[in-house]
Order: C-alpha cells, then structure tokens, then sequence
C-alpha cells in the first residue's frame, strides 16, 4: 500500500485542479485520480486505497494489472500496433475465431466501443432490408424504453432515456420505442412490417438492472422470425462473462442475428465488435461496384484484438464465468440480507451473475459518493440503484469487505 502523504494529496489537489482548466466540463468526476491498481484494488495518486466493486464500469473484467493481459500486451506492443485494415490482421483473426467459437456468431467486425458497434449493427441491418432483402422502405428501428446503447447521435437516438437525448435533436429518425418486458406491443409494431430491426438489451444495465421475465427474449425471436426482422442483442454490458453465463442470451436460450460487445472484451482496453449469423452478415458484404459498407481505421488492431483474444482465454482457463455466477448468488444472498435489514432505504434486489444493483428508495448517488469516501468503489444505475460489477475475478472475501463498508455508510 501507497503511503499518504501531505506531499501525495498536494500532487492528486493539482492534477485535479488542472483538469479543471483543460478538459470539457462533461464529466462529474469524484475527487480523486487514480494511479495503479491490482486485482480488485485501486490506489489514488495520494496512496489511498480502494475496494473496486465497479471494474471500470464492466470493463475490467479480469481485474486490474492481470499477469497474463500484461504479458500479452507488452510482448505485442513490441511488435505491431497498427496497420489498418487495408490489410489482413493476423491478431484480429484469432481473436474473431475466439469469437465465433464461444458464440453463436458465424462472422465479427471489430471497432473501438460499444456504441460504434451498435452503429455497425444499425447499419447492418438497415442494409440488410436495402440490399438483401430489396425492401428498402423497411428501415424502422424499434428499441425499447429505459434502454441504453451508446452516446453518438444514432445510439442517442434509440437510448429509451429522455435525459441522455436532450438537447441533441434532431435526432436520427425513424427511431420508435416500446415498453421494455412488452411482448404484445412488440408484436403490434414489427407486425406492421415497417421495421429493419428490433434491438435490445438482456438486461437492460444503465435502465436500472431490469431482467426481463422468462420468455419476452424467446417471443421477440418469435416475432423477428416472423416478420423477417433482425434482432439485435446490445450485450455491450452483459457479454463476456458478466451475468454468469460467457453471453447474456444463453439465459433464455434464444440466439440473436447480431449481437454487440465491448466494455470487458478488452479487459481494460478499448474495444467492439459485432458478432452475426451468416444470414445477418450478408448486412454488410461487399458487393462489386460499390463502396465499402462499413468501416473504421482503428478498427480490430493487433494490440485490441490480442487483449480480447488474452481476456476470452483466460475466462475458459480460470473458470471466470463459473465464478461470476457463484460470486453472483453471493452478493445476491447478501442484498437479500440487507433489503430485509433496511427496508426503510431499499425497495428490492436485482440482477444476474456479477451485474447486481440494490434499489433505493431516494437517488443513490448520495450513498455511492459516501461509498468512496470509505474506500468503496459502486456505480449508479437508473438514478435509484447502486450497482455492483465487479472484475470476474472477485472473492467472498472482497464481498464481505464491500458489505461490510456499504453497511457503515448506510448506519451513518
């Protein structure tokens, strides 16, 4: 552990105070600057310490300064970083048939964060409709309320939260919304055939920690194969890992066209993709005399696809998966404790694997920004819910302390 000194906090007040004067003032930072971690642990410039219960916001999935993401990274680093893709990628390769033989996917492109893969699965399927299917006036996109899938103008557009699209419009058009868990308003609008895509999240993370009732993910494959609709799964959250399954749609058994990632693909390093059937592929296939349907130039680079190829490996070997949901069913037996010990503060409990939220009865910002102030780092989902994404790596006895913290603040 780091020492504290009044020398360290001065340095962390100075940095802070001149990100204050350079950087846009779009972020709502907590007051402190983070300098290294390991495992689940994170330590300030200032040398304090921390119990990491947000893993960079489902991102690090492997923890913080794992062995073997190191080694990988720092043996490609010496070696290749980037060459576009005007070329084939040797690691983008192996990481796209690390892909396509842990999933359902037949076919992956890769680009740099969860919202540009949604775009691509935007794309994908509106050409889809345009090129494959000669129907180019279905180019509906219908998404749901509550939902979250990305910051650019586009996935703003189909996010189902009022607060992240204002002030931005006009928006992309041909965007319509239907009550998330709502199988017969589903029905109502893709039976209109109007629509190029449903797309939706497992569970719908930054909407709260909404999973959705057994058999609303089957009925909307029934729908979309129906009326020949592509389904997209946005799995930026709950992929790789996070819910206790490799992949959010194995819960409910049902196989999407398109599905997204990002987030703990890369274990920390910026990454997307998105993984198609053969069928849904045909979206953006080159066709001769045309230009190339989609594109990026960072893209699938040997130093992204080696993390991805590293993190999905070492999830098999150490079991990660197995854990998440063990460790999952523990913290969920702990929130159980706690809506019953404090049912003036919590309404409920919800979640699947390592993606777990405690719903509050007042905003849960107050109590996170306490969290930290004791070492304990959550996050927020949907305004009233303290989320809980740890790294895949995670204990009992890291649990047991975050309990224990959380269990102080709320006594305060």
């Amino acid at each position: 552990m780091s020492e504290i000194t009044e020398e360290s906090k001065a340095r962390q007040q100075e940095l802070i105070s001149s990100a204050g004067k350079v950087l846009m003032q779009n972020y709502l930072q907590q007051p402190t600057v983070m300098a290294r971690g390991s495992g689940v642990e994170l330590f300030d410039v200032s040398g304090a310490r921390f119990l990491d219960m947000t893993a960079g916001i489902s991102v690090c999935a492997l923890g913080h300064a794992h062995p073997a993401l190191q080694k990988a990274l720092s043996e490609q680093s010496g070696k290749l970083l980037h060459t576009s893709n005007l070329y084939f990628i040797e690691e983008q390769i192996k990481a796209a048939e690390a892909i396509t033989s842990a999933s359902f996917a037949d076919r992956v492109f890769f680009c740099n964060s969860g919202a540009e893969a949604n775009e691509a699965a935007l794309k994908l399927a509106r050409r889809y409709q345009h090129v494959v299917r000669e129907s180019p006036n279905r180019n509906l996109i219908v998404s749901t309320e509550g939902s979250f899938h990305g910051r650019s103008i586009a996935t703003v557009a189909i996010t189902g939260q009022d607060k992240y699209r204002s002030g931005f419009g006009p928006l992309l058009d041909n965007v319509a919304m239907v009550p998330f868990g709502d199988l017969q308003a589903a029905k109502e609008i893709l039976e209109a055939g109007e629509a190029c895509c449903f797309i939706v999240e497992p569970i719908q993370a930054e909407g709260g920690i909404l999973v959705p009732e057994a058999g609303y993910l089957s009925g909307l494959r029934e729908l979309c194969d129906k009326t020949d609709t592509i389904l997209i799964f946005d799995e930026v959250q709950t992929g790789v890992g996070r819910t206790g399954k490799l992949w959010g749609y194995e819960w409910d058994g049902v196989i999407p066209d398109v599905m997204t990632m990002a987030k703990g693909l890369g274990g920390g390093v910026p990454i997307g993709a998105i993984g198609a059937s053969e069928k849904a592929a045909l979206g953006l296939g080159f066709r001769q005399g045309g230009a190339v349907p989609h594109a990026t130039t960072f893209g699938g680079n040997p130093f992204a696809c080696v993390a991805a190829s590293t993190v999905l490996r070492v999830i098999e070997e150490e079991g990660l998966v197995e854990n998440a949901q063990k460790m999952g069913e523990y913290i969920g037996a702990h929130f159980a404790a706690l809506v019953n010990k404090y049912p003036d503060i919590f309404e409920g409990h919800r979640g699947r694997g390592l993606l777990r939220g405690l719903v509050m009865k007042e905003a849960a910002a107050p109590t996170y920004r306490r969290c930290r102030e004791e070492g304990l780092l959550v996050s927020v989902a949907g305004g009233f819910v303290l989320r809980f994404a740890p790294a895949l790596i995670v204990q009992e006895s890291h649990i047991d302390e975050a309990i224990e913290i959380l269990e102080k603040v709320l006594r305060g």
